[in-house]
């Protein structure tokens, strides 16, 4: 789809602008209930006014103007809490303009951007900016996440306070692991004082080493160096320690381990405020997906055995696992076509996160009300965000999609300024149709 199928809303008469806007004839998705019904969703001055069944096209004002959904899904827009978009300093690999416009094809409706760019988010004047390049090129919200640290280099706390009153919703040092535990606990003592979020990426940078994929037995063949799961669980459990130690709220970035699932599921038993995310790679792809030695599939963190992945579903099934995220992370041309050791790890996912994770669906290991909850009101009720939820009165982003209707996957027809999907070629269900912000349709495929 070109980018003259994204549409905005124009600058017409009061009138027009404030018309009602009415879906119907719709599956509607409640996330909060993981429920299913027919009927239909009244839109005013950027708000769910009403929904249900008893919203048909027979009882509605002649101005208002109506979309007849065919059956197709209603829910709201997905929030993805994981996304590095390039600006400022990355402008070669994404910009806001892109990744918001890929964003809105796949049904995103607000985007988390990661703090490690150049520089980095971690002053109140780089919040500023992203917040205003959102406004004049973004057609999504996009909220920043702000550094720990200083510089992300593990050592000086940010100035956490500051950040959060310029707008940041939570705190990260993106894909760098805080090594130290003491700087570590002194971060979350400090953002325990503003009741802020820490979203932490759980990886032991040491044990790590030089790996570039799960260590394993397909490592072992293939010839590569191979990154054990437990770099990911040591420091989960140190960070789940210091987290009660400090009872400060934390949210694992990514788990994509059994080891890790163990550690969440404890630390929930216990009554800490801890959460966890896993990527739509974790749980539709595994190790042998790189098969002869395919870059595009190369992550951080690496994809793992199968039996991970389907420790990974299960959890996300029950509910352990909070959100599912992209971890979009484009990677031009020049990093991605090298040898597998010396490639850089990341992949496009904005618009491939929701028909990916509708292969889920289809194959019966997890229910749709329970897939889009973990994309809409988990991540809005861990950031205290108004958005996620089928309710009057709540922002109206909503999306139109239909969760089965066919189709490859063509990169050069995706929207992100970099092309390296792990899903290059791919077979998929599920094509969203409408994207609608705070009331505005910023996406209509044609």
């Amino acid at each position: 789809m070109a980018e003259s199928e994204f549409r905005v809303k124009s600058s017409s008469t009061t009138a027009i602008a404030h018309r009602p806007l009415v879906l119907v004839n719709a599956r509607l998705i409640d996330p909060a209930k993981l429920s299913e019904t027919m009927g239909g969703v009244l839109v005013a001055d950027g708000l769910i006014r009403d929904f249900g069944p008893a919203i048909a096209s027979a009882n509605l004002p002649a101005y208002a103007r109506i979309i007849d959904c065919g059956g197709d899904c209603v829910a709201p827009g997905l929030i993805d809490m994981w996304a590095f978009i390039g600006e400022p300093g990355a402008e070669h690999r994404e910009t806001i303009a892109t990744a918001t416009m890929a964003a809105a094809a796949g049904g995103i409706t607000t985007v988390l951007a990661r703090p490690d760019t150049n520089p980095p988010v971690d002053e109140a004047a780089v919040v500023d900016f992203l917040l205003r390049r959102a406004r004049d090129t973004g057609r999504v919200r996009v909220l920043p996440l702000a550094a720990l640290t200083a510089g992300l280099d593990g050592a000086e706390i940010a100035e956490i306070g500051l950040l959060q009153l310029a707008g940041a919703v939570a705190f990260s040092d993106g894909a760098r692991a805080i090594r130290n535990a003491r700087v570590m606990r002194r971060v979350m003592q400090y953002a325990r004082d503003f009741d802020a979020l820490v979203i932490h990426y759980a990886e032991d940078r040491d044990l790590a080493g030089e790996g570039v994929m799960n260590e394993g037995e397909f490592a072992s063949r293939l010839g590569l160096a191979g990154i054990p799961r437990e770099a990911e669980a040591i420091m989960l459990d140190r960070d789940i320690r210091l987290a009660n130690l400090t009872g400060a709220r934390y949210h694992a970035a990514l788990v994509t381990t059994a080891l890790s699932l163990d550690i969440i599921a404890k630390a929930k038993a216990d009554g800490l405020a801890v959460t966890c995310a896993t990527s739509i790679n974790h749980l539709t792809l595994n190790e042998n997906d790189i098969g002869d030695y395919r870059t595009f599939l190369k992550l951080a963190p690496p994809l793992r055995h199968e039996d991970e992945r389907r420790a990974i579903v299960a959890a996300l099934e029950s509910g352990l696992i909070d959100a599912v995220v992209s971890d979009h992370n484009p990677q031009d041309v020049e990093t991605k076509r090298l040898p597998f050791t010396e490639a850089e790890a990341g992949a496009i996912g904005l618009e491939t996160m929701l028909s990916a994770g509708l292969r889920l669906v289809h194959s019966g290991e997890i229910p749709l009300g329970r897939l889009i909850a973990a994309m809409t009101i988990r991540p809005a009720e861990i950031l205290g965000l108004s958005q996620g939820r089928l309710e009057v009165g709540a922002p109206a982003d909503l999306i139109r999609f239909d969760p089965d209707e066919p189709f490859v996957v063509d990169p050069a027809k995706l929207h992100s300024r970099c092309k390296n999907t792990p899903f290059d070629e791919a077979r998929m269900e599920g094509k969203v149709k409408l994207t609608m912000v705070a009331g505005e349709i910023v996406f209509e495929a044609k």
